[in-house]
């Protein structure tokens, strides 16, 4: 459903000529997961677009307690097209969370975040539209086996490409698995996944997500890129999500399993979440300036950069936020932990692409992010950050221009690294966020919401079991 500007009456007028019979209400909690409730085409009204549709909050993580649990989803007309996965003809809408008490929009929605991010930029002076291309990460397996309990603690991942199944007897073993970090490019047969990429990429162009490109990536088992045309804020939100709904949804009808958690597989690459990201202004890159001192960087894009650098780890607490995010963000996987800038240079953490000279192409890339993030505040966490930089002027110092991963041991102390752990980041969130609360963008109860929510569920929930590897180390001392 092409265009901007859509009304309630475009969205019914839209559902009929498709054949609609259901209507899926999408919605995302805080942690970053869809959820959905179905209902009839019939009740796809006027009414319901202005009025809303009431649903438990106090069942969504992150959300209301139970006593205050009633809450209203309100639908975005601009987000309705044919869900690419149901057999029923069913249309999908993201909405968005308000109160039915004040009909307020709800602080946590995290979906409001990035819509305040977008209005504060404008106020901002600086610019009046932000643009987003990530480059979200996968694997696809052929299947996943996992448990934790008293007594035991294991997964157990499979995959055809794995190239631990080199010597597998699996009738007649053919061959052809990446070796680790071997998967970057290969053609088929080596690349076996070419077809199941193809069909996500036209599935997620069906419903309005462009795609640049897709390819294997560098480990080995299915480890897949797509990256996802440039969009404004709100709606590259929108179209991770779409993306993330797309991919497992399209795998698991072919037998197979997508996961986006950053580090699945020890000894290999984890999945991240490159950031491209510019600002502009009245039509006009403001992050380009063709007599700029440093890859034609203008002075508000490097205190942009200066932002990025100076609150990282803070904006990791939303843009790596799982305790696996620390096992990609370890030096020897071609992970970005040092917090310098570079043009053309993978081992920074941020990058300036030049692929092109031209004004539309300059942009920053932020490289420490991955895609197990909710992208609804990982995008302006990292935009806020940037922001920050700006009005205060932060300039980032001299670029590295050099291969970050092999430094000589006294410079390499020189640069910062990226913290090592979740309970790190959500501590330097705790110590630095007034950034996120400029212009209510974020406010102190998300963030002390999210800070609680990520260390009871899941540092202290990881640090309370022993490891698989613990019984290698310790059980016979």
């Amino acid at each position: 459903m092409a265009g901007m500007g859509k009304t309630a009456a475009d969205v019914i007028k839209y559902a009929q000529e498709n054949g609609a019979k259901v209507v899926d209400l999408k919605f995302v909690d805080l942690p970053g997961l869809w959820h959905h409730f179905s209902i009839p085409v019939s009740e796809l009204t006027e009414d319901l677009f202005a009025e809303g549709i009431g649903f438990d909050g106090s069942s969504i993580r992150g959300f209301q307690r139970i006593e205050e649990s009633d809450m209203n989803l309100f639908l975005d007309p601009e987000t309705a097209v044919m869900d690419p996965v149901t057999e029923v003809p069913t249309l999908s809408v993201i909405c968005n969370v308000r109160s039915p008490i004040t009909n307020e929009s709800y602080s946590r929605d995290p979906r409001y975040v990035a819509q305040k991010a977008e209005a504060f930029l404008k106020t901002s002076g600086v610019g009046d539209t932000s643009y987003w291309g990530p480059e979200a990460e996968c694997f696809i397996f052929d299947g996943i086996r996992f448990d934790q309990n008293a007594q035991s603690g294991y997964y157990f991942i499979e995959s055809e490409e794995g190239i631990w199944n080199s010597g597998k007897a699996e009738g007649q073993n053919l061959g052809y698995k990446p070796r680790h970090k071997g998967g970057y490019f290969p053609v088929a047969p080596m690349d076996s996944l070419q077809d199941v990429r193809t069909e996500i990429m036209l599935t997620m162009q069906d419903v309005g997500v462009p795609v640049e490109m897709h390819h294997h990536e560098v480990a080995t088992a299915g480890q897949a890129e797509f990256d996802i045309r440039y969009d404004t804020l709100v709606r590259m939100g929108d179209h991770v999500m779409m993306y993330k709904y797309v991919a497992k949804n399209v795998a698991f009808k072919h037998g197979k399993t997508v996961t986006f958690m950053p580090k699945p597989i020890f000894g290999d690459n984890g999945s991240g979440m490159h950031t491209h990201q510019s600002i502009w202004k009245n039509g006009k890159n403001v992050f380009h300036d063709a007599s700029g001192a440093y890859a034609q960087l203008s002075d508000t894009a490097l205190y942009y950069i200066g932002g990025l650098l100076k609150h990282a780890a803070a904006i990791l607490a939303f843009a790596a936020p799982t305790t696996n995010s620390y096992r990609r963000l370890v030096p020897g996987y071609e992970a970005p932990v040092k917090l310098a800038y570079s043009q053309a240079n993978r081992s920074a953490c941020i990058r300036i692409p030049i692929y092109s000279a031209s004004e539309k192409a300059k942009r920053i890339e932020f490289r420490p992010p991955d895609p197990s993030c909710n992208p609804y505040l990982a995008f302006p966490a990292m935009l806020m950050a940037g922001l920050d930089g700006v009005k205060k002027r932060i300039h980032p110092g001299e670029a590295l221009d050099k291969d970050l991963y092999d430094l000589p041991p006294e410079e390499a102390l020189a640069v910062k690294s990226t913290p090592g752990s979740l309970a790190e980041v959500l501590a330097a969130l705790r110590a630095d966020h007034d950034f996120l609360l400029e212009g209510g963008v974020f406010t102190q109860d998300l963030i002390d919401t999210w800070i609680d929510w990520k260390t009871e569920n899941e540092v202290d929930a990881v640090a309370l079991r022993p490891h698989p590897y613990e019984f290698f180390l310790y059980y016979d001392i």
